[in-house]
């Protein structure tokens, strides 16, 4: 069961793939003994805040790149539940993993990792951008962005997570005082979505299973459940889902 208790945290200053940022003054939950490790695909802004605040509430975190060497301040501001290495190390090190990668390197990352992630909770953050992404991005729109994900990543347990908040708004509302903000999942294993679950608590806000990964075109870029930074009932009223 996870504790909520808040604790003032610091401002700490983050910096993944050239880019800087900030992560606000954070309020992590009170730690339990022990919390699955997590390994993080794409460890840019969005992977490096998310895998950030699950490693200031007591997760082993690994984050990855094909530079690991660049991550250092990455993996100092994160606390010592973090280190980096390379996307294979992480794929292996998670019992859950967070790919947060362009939508065009999702064929490579399907290629590369696909036997490392098998059997494994994958939470998808990856949005399809046409212009950045080519005919891949447009393949999942067309598809449908969660039944196209689970295609690049075969055998794996996917769950759709993170995708509809930058990474700013995520640094600045986990842990809100009041009501949490909500993050919409999406996925056909419901044990997976329960990990899920879990995971999007301890990273300070509430999940909000919205259905299987056909039902997460829902929240996709565009959609109605995309960018609302509301707490849970809102969004269920926003999706049309039951109370």
């Amino acid at each position: 069961m996870l504790l909520r208790t808040a604790q003032p945290g610091r401002r700490a200053l983050l910096l993944a793939a050239g880019t800087a940022f900030f992560l606000p003054g954070w309020r992590a939950a009170a730690q339990p003994a022990a919390k699955s490790p997590i390994g993080i695909i794409g460890s840019g802004r969005l992977g490096g805040t998310a895998g950030t605040l699950w490693a200031r509430a007591g997760h082993p975190v690994l984050f990855s790149s094909r530079h690991p060497e660049r991550l250092k301040e990455l993996v100092e501001a994160a606390g010592p539940n973090a280190r980096a290495g390379l996307p294979a190390e992480a794929a292996a090190f998670g019992e859950a993993v967070l790919v947060a990668v362009p939508y065009g390197a999702r064929p490579e990352v399907g290629r590369e990792l696909s036997g490392a992630l098998r059997g494994k909770v994958v939470l998808d953050a990856c949005n399809a951008v046409v212009a950045r992404d080519g005919a891949v991005g447009q393949a999942a729109i067309e598809r449908g962005i969660g039944l196209a994900s689970a295609e690049h990543l075969p055998g794996t347990r996917l769950v759709r997570a993170f995708n509809t908040l930058g990474s700013r708004v995520l640094a600045e509302q986990a842990n809100r005082a009041g009501a949490r903000v909500a993050i919409p999942i999406a996925g056909d294993d419901p044990a997976a979505l329960e990990v899920a679950s879990a995971l999007v608590r301890d990273a300070g806000f509430d999940p909000v299973v919205v259905g299987p990964l056909a039902r997460s075109t829902d929240f996709a870029m565009g959609a109605r459940g995309y960018g609302q930074v509301v707490p849970a009932p809102e969004l269920r009223r926003i999706l049309g889902l039951a109370s």
